[in-house]
């Protein structure tokens, strides 16, 4: 497998700072707006609240830029870096994240934590709008042990399309108010402003389901604006298919009813809508059903359209549920009992 996807050169390396690089930088790459770097000093500090990280040599102002992209060292470099493990892409990634950066305990038994593991970049998942998965394995070298992971990661601000935020965004507020005025104008500084806070707001929101027993991937760990969580498929590495693309003779429509409806539920009783519920973002795996894609988690008891959004994803994604035989009247009833746990009505 690892040949089979050896042609890829997206992934992203960490190097101390101080660290040789291998090659010269292009004459291409732009320094990053002074603005974004003073904004991550107000927001980490020198060492992103990470007191190891003073040990280990990372500063905030140690960047790597690779085609007018740039990522803090702490979170993560992209391109060849020329110090990394012997086998595998880079060094686990575990020690790089403070514990508010980590998921929720008591932690799945498949989750590699071992300082030893390097990480492995095996093929792309899924592309979209505003971010891409890609498959990782992260292991111990030498028989320790292993796993497969699915690594989010949200694109630089060229190549985002960050084209629906406005409506979710309504409900949350940056404590900065000359961050939210770039925000909220779309510059190139309030871009990567949105990028952080919906990888953030991803991250947090998978914690929080995942701890109420929502079907989400349980999240491993964030580290910059990538997102490590669980893979959804099985051990070979074959993703497990989205919802609109099981075959009738495939879905037991009643049984993945249900289970979302479970789900629906617990995230609508913690105050919670998906926002972008469709059969699209609905992975089924050995007859589990799982809800991805949650950055725009929206609260429906601050945002003011929040019922809309609550009921939009049920009737968006009881479509394919309707068009194999469950009754419409199904998809009204749990709208209204949704509603309900949410104490909209």
């Amino acid at each position: 497998m690892r040949e089979r996807f050896s042609d890829t050169d997206s992934f992203s390396r960490i190097r101390a700072k101080g660290a040789p690089r291998r090659g010269r930088r292009s004459e291409r790459f732009d320094e990053p707006e002074p603005e974004l770097v003073r904004w991550f000093d107000d927001q980490v500090g020198d060492h992103g609240g990470d007191p190891s990280a003073a040990d280990a040599g990372y500063d905030s102002h140690d960047y790597y830029y690779d085609d007018d992209s740039w990522e803090h060292a702490h979170g993560g470099t992209w391109g060849d870096t020329g110090d990394g493990p012997a086998e595998g892409d880079r060094w686990s990634t575990w020690d790089q994240s403070t514990p508010t950066e980590k998921g929720p305990e008591p932690r799945p038994a498949w989750v590699v934590t071992e300082l030893a593991a390097v990480d492995t970049e095996l093929g792309l998942v899924k592309t979209g709008k505003e971010a891409d998965v890609f498959l990782l394995e992260r292991g111990v070298p030498g028989g320790g042990p292993r796993t497969l992971m699915a690594a989010k990661r949200y694109r630089d601000s060229q190549h985002r399309m960050f084209h629906r935020d406005s409506g979710y965004l309504e409900g949350r507020r940056h404590k900065e108010s000359r961050i939210a005025r770039a925000m909220a104008k779309r510059t190139a500084f309030g871009k990567e402003a949105i990028a952080s806070q919906w990888a953030g707001a991803e991250f947090t929101a998978l914690c929080r389901l995942w701890s109420a027993g929502v079907a989400v991937p349980y999240p491993v760990q964030i580290t910059g604006t990538e997102i490590l969580m669980e893979f959804v498929g099985d051990e070979n590495g074959a993703a497990a298919p989205r919802l609109a693309q099981l075959r009738a003779e495939e879905a037991d429509v009643e049984d993945l009813w249900e289970q979302l409806g479970r789900s629906l539920s617990l995230l609508a009783a913690d105050g919670y809508a998906h926002g972008d519920l469709s059969a699209y973002n609905i992975l089924v795996h050995d007859g589990r059903l799982v809800i991805i894609d949650v950055p725009q988690i929206v609260d429906v008891v601050a945002n003011p359209r929040g019922r809309s959004f609550l009921e939009r994803d049920v009737r968006n994604v009881g479509a394919w549920f309707v068009s194999r035989g469950l009754p419409e009247r199904r998809v009204g009833e749990l709208v209204e009992a949704l509603a309900f746990d949410a104490r909209l009505r």
